[in-house]
């Protein structure tokens, strides 16, 4: 007998593996260039806040191969392409909000001319300077929010403080992060007849139809987006492709000639934004356990000058506060500060980590001034199993599996033991000191706003038994294609070499959620597998039909359909079902279940389950210089029942790299008077590279299948591992605290950049 092959949960490569490495994978700026091309350059503000008062146009169109230049005078539609609120124009137009601000567009047949050009802005901008604020801290000061403050809040918290054993206050920076995506910010624009089309770098089509159909004043079936692949997006290209998409499609709408607009690395910088810093205050009271019994907590997140994503990124940070553990009173207050900055917005974990981040400071906190072992204190407050499950807005913790999960991970990794050794290592080491530190993650999963969580699927099947796939989400790298042909294929039985995907085109699936939130797979693979089940039931009807069968006797298998005792081709059975006249194609849909959420109580349930994470890791600190060296990381991941484990490993290892470089060597700075961001190249920004990752880094799944009905049991796998590494920034804090016998709570910000470091370590001998 044959032995059943499923694709189902096998480590199949990426689907575009082999042409990643041949460099035969086409991107955008790949695509051969369409006769009568002109290429599009960024006139950029060169002030954070002020009155445009006019642009020198002559003097733009007398600059060598200039062919026109875009204003928002050249927009026929809405000068606006705010994901949520109306309130980001696509170029400046009466005011500009932050210093690299698109005021107008170049096109010339020449992108290095019309990049020259563009750099004149200075000099053709008429602009009065208007008193700026630079700093979320200023303006929290001064009440200006993006979106009116909100709140969580559970039991009576300031009774709870008053009438605890032990209270703690607090404060601790958090720096946001560049996306750092290898393909910048990229737009292709073709008008069409009636129309046009766009070829956009997005995680996002369908808003980017919508906001180009607003721009041109066309309705959105005049408006095509389309997006193969993307190198790389990381919440980046989820609302802030809309920008470039727009001018290029203004641009190509007005002179009727194909128009690209690709950014340079410093351009795409100084434009978009990125994750939002945050600064947490807390005020917190604990028994001598270290159980919390109470906490007041107010989160301050850099939201830029507009809007964008900022609402849902700060609602996700109160939702995650709470990470792990169970909090019986809270009040969390939750501030958007409008600056002059860049308009921050989505990236991978969309708030999740920079709530969970403050939790583990308090209770590393709270551990050391107990003079415990930080993993004790976080092993009391973790939420239970049938008691204390319940989040402070509102959810059940039903599908707990922490407390297996951590021991698991604490046996094989020997933290007791090498907690023990790291203790004598820093006793005899003056200079060179050790850190320890394991910490855990709950994250939620599903879309913030409950009807973003549906998605829609095409599958056809040819007579030659092959099988083409369409679906909403965007494939950026992470392995979302693969994923779905495998689901297909599994429904099938088929081989996945039968089944591909094609590009992702609003003409095709409309009305797409972004592929944001972890919910690529969850969303899309549902769909796909819905569509394929359509297309099987009726196989298995026509089978039934002809060969005198029940239902219960067809069965698909390594590309045989099993009918009773024959074993037929799935080719030949497919050409019978055409010749039939049986629809050999099907749309699939899926909504996920369960969800609710009462955006102004903020209670609700907001996510169909939880992923659950933990990770140990142990670092070297050199107290003279600030540097650091991640000496061994353990992690133990739950993916629920893996689709594709290499693909998750995968997934949770560049998490934890990245995750890493925001907490350690990723610093933003901008200059303090003008409001120019310092850190636009990678001159300036330090990603963390191969010499970064740990010599010894060990990843393994916890073998868990989802309680909840998702596509094979699985769990998303693209934001939660992202928490991961708190232990690599608790494990540097727990380094600096031996400087002073863990008798003082270092006072170490975010990024710990070597830097942030010695001014902590100096902190502690003083302390």
């Amino acid at each position: 007998m044959t032995p059943n092959v499923d694709p189902a949960g096998r480590p199949l490569p990426h689907e575009s593996a082999r042409l990643h490495v041949a460099g035969e994978a086409t991107y955008i700026d790949d695509q051969p260039e369409l006769a009568g091309t002109l290429h599009a350059a960024l006139g950029l503000s060169p002030v954070a806040h002020g009155r445009l008062l006019g642009i020198d146009l002559a003097a733009l169109r007398a600059l060598p191969g200039v062919v026109d230049v875009i204003t928002a005078a050249d927009i026929p539609g809405r000068n606006d392409c705010g994901a949520i609120v109306h309130d980001e124009p696509i170029l400046a137009d009466g005011e500009v909000h932050y210093l690299g601000q698109p005021v107008f567009a170049v096109l010339s047949s020449d992108r290095e001319l019309a990049r020259r050009a563009a750099a004149q802005a200075q000099a053709v901008l008429d602009i009065e300077e208007l008193p700026a604020l630079l700093t979320p801290e200023a303006a929290h000061a001064a009440r200006q929010y993006v979106v009116p403050p909100m709140r969580m809040a559970r039991g009576d918290a300031d009774a709870a403080l008053s009438q605890a054993p032990h209270r703690r206050q607090g404060r601790v920076q958090l720096g946001g992060q560049e996306q750092f995506y290898l393909e910048g910010q990229i737009s292709y624009a073709i008008p069409q007849e009636g129309g046009v089309l766009v070829h956009c770098s997005t995680q996002h089509p369908s808003e980017m139809q919508h906001a180009v159909a607003h721009a041109l004043g066309l309705h959105a079936h005049q408006v095509q987006v389309t997006c193969r692949r993307m190198g790389g997006g990381f919440g980046g290209k989820e609302s802030q492709s809309a920008v470039f998409a727009c001018i290029a499609a203004v641009a190509a709408r007005k002179l009727r000639r194909p128009v690209k607009l690709r950014s340079d690395r410093d351009d795409d910088f100084m434009v978009t934004g990125r994750r939002h810093c945050f600064a947490h205050q807390w005020d917190v009271g604990h028994d001598d356990e270290g159980r919390l019994l109470g906490a007041r907590v107010e989160m301050v997140s850099r939201a830029g000058f507009s809007a964008d994503l900022s609402a849902p990124v700060m609602a996700r940070a109160l939702c995650h506060f709470d990470n792990a553990y169970w909090l019986p009173a809270v009040a969390i207050d939750g501030y958007c500060a409008r600056t002059h900055t860049q308009s921050n917005t989505a990236f991978r974990g969309f708030g999740g980590p920079q709530g969970a981040f403050a939790i583990e400071c308090i209770l590393d906190d709270i551990a050391r001034s107990l003079g415990r072992d930080a993993l004790d204190v976080r092993l009391a407050n973790l939420y239970g199993v049938g008691v204390n499950d319940v989040t402070p807005y509102g959810q059940k913790v039903e599908d707990n599996v922490l407390h297996a999960l951590i021991g698991e991970l604490v046996d094989s990794s020997g933290y007791r033991e090498r907690r023990q050794a790291i203790d004598a290592f820093n006793a005899a080491s003056p200079v060179l000191k050790k850190g320890l530190a394991l910490t855990p993650l709950k994250f939620g999963i599903s879309f913030n706003v409950v009807h973003l969580n549906q998605a829609g699927a095409l599958v056809h099947v040819y007579t030659d038994g092959s099988v083409l796939v369409n679906h909403g989400g965007t494939e950026m790298g992470q392995g979302l294609n693969t994923k779905v042909a495998q689901m297909v294929a599994h429904t099938l039985g088929l081989s996945p070499e039968r089944v591909r995907v094609t590009a992702t085109d609003t003409s095709k699936v409309a009305n797409t959620s972004a592929t944001a939130a972890s919910t690529g797979t969850d969303l899309n693979g549902k769909a796909a597998a819905d569509a394929a089940q359509q297309i099987k039931a009726r196989l298995v009807a026509h089978l039934c039909a002809r060969h005198g069968v029940p239902p219960e006797t067809v069965r698909f298998a390594n590309d045989l359909v099993h009918v009773g005792d024959q074993a037929l081709p799935f080719t030949d059975v497919v050409n019978g079902a055409y010749l039939a006249r049986v629809q050999l194609w099907s749309d699939g849909f899926y909504a996920t279940p369960k969800l609710h959420w009462d955006r102004e109580a903020m209670q609700g349930r907001p996510f169909f389950y939880f992923a659950y994470g933990a990770a140990v890791s142990e670092v070297l600190v050199d107290t003279l210089t600030g540097e650091f060296k991640l000496l061994r990381t353990d992690v133990l991941h739950d993916v629920g029942q893996s689709i594709n484990p290499a693909l998750d490993i995968g997934q949770v290892e560049g998490a934890f790299i990245q995750g890493m470089g925001w907490l350690t060597t990723e610093e933003l700075v901008w200059h303090p008077q003008s409001g120019k961001l310092l850190t636009h190249a990678p001159s300036t920004y330090k990603i963390p590279t191969a010499s970064d990752c740990p010599a010894d880094f060990r990843v393994k799944l916890f073998d868990n299948r989802n309680a909840e009905d998702t596509i094979h049991r699985s769990k998303a796998v693209g934001e939660p591992p992202l928490l991961l590494p708190f232990s690599v920034f608790f494990a540097i804090r727990d380094a600096v605290s031996a400087v002073g016998q863990h008798k003082v709570q270092p006072p170490l910000r975010a990024p710990a950049t070597a830097e942030a470091i010695l001014d902590a370590v100096e902190a502690v001998k003083a302390g």
